[in-house]
């Protein structure tokens, strides 16, 4: 069944030991990996960029902080950033100041959420270590909406807390450690670009802008 499908985003959410858990993700995706992948972590709101420096220290592919209303591309590595609730639209991302979800902005379920509800089927969820049970609920999201779901294996986390809150609520999920999340990814059709495809990254045809909706909706 999983081949039948062509995942258009993968969203991961990640808190308490977040940066080491996405360094050794991003290190292990091939160079040429062409789904577009969102990273929400945890952070102080007066954070800076370096979380996007550190990544990018890991990996060939392109690592950006998103912008309000930029294009969604293929082969980039986007961070949400900090001190804003990160939303999709099919090609585009968007910024919202509505009040934290769960005393978080960003919110893992506020992203999850709208990636399922605006690519559905095409949507591949991540949960990472973390100290609450934040993505749970946007992982259930994704699942219902029909896309793929994966959990890092609690007993390898920093912290366990996040991802055992979202195998309660996803006992369907694929519970993995990260080398074995990262290769399942790589390994999914249509991951790859094809050879004509690796000079630039391509932008995504359909970026429909609509109403940003409430962060708590």
């Amino acid at each position: 069944m999983t081949a039948a499908v062509a995942y258009e985003i993968v969203v991961v959410g990640t808190s308490w030991g977040g940066l080491n858990a996405l360094r050794e993700l991003v290190s292990r995706l091939p160079a040429d990996f062409a789904v577009p992948v969102v990273l929400i972590q945890h952070r102080h709101r007066q954070s800076d960029h370096l979380l996007s420096t550190l990544l990018q220290e890991r990996t060939p592919l392109c690592v950006t902080e998103v912008e309000d209303k930029a294009p969604i591309e293929r082969g980039v590595l986007y961070i949400a950033p900090a001190d804003y609730h990160l939303l999709l639209d099919r090609g585009v991302f968007a910024l919202s100041t509505e009040a934290p979800v769960r005393y978080s902005r960003p919110s893992i379920d506020v992203t999850f959420y709208s990636a399922a509800d605006a690519y559905g089927a095409g949507t591949i969820g991540v949960v990472l270590t973390g100290a609450n049970s934040d993505g749970s609920r946007g992982l259930r999201r994704i699942h219902d909406r029909g896309g793929l779901t994966f959990v890092q294996e609690p007993s390898t986390a920093e912290s366990a807390a996040m991802p055992a809150a979202a195998i309660r609520c996803v006992p369907g999920a694929r519970v993995l450690a990260l080398p074995a999340i990262a290769a399942a990814l790589a390994a999914l059709p249509g991951a790859t670009m094809p050879p004509a495809s690796k000079a630039r990254p391509l932008r995504s045809a359909d970026a429909l802008h609509r109403q940003v909706p409430p962060a708590n909706a």
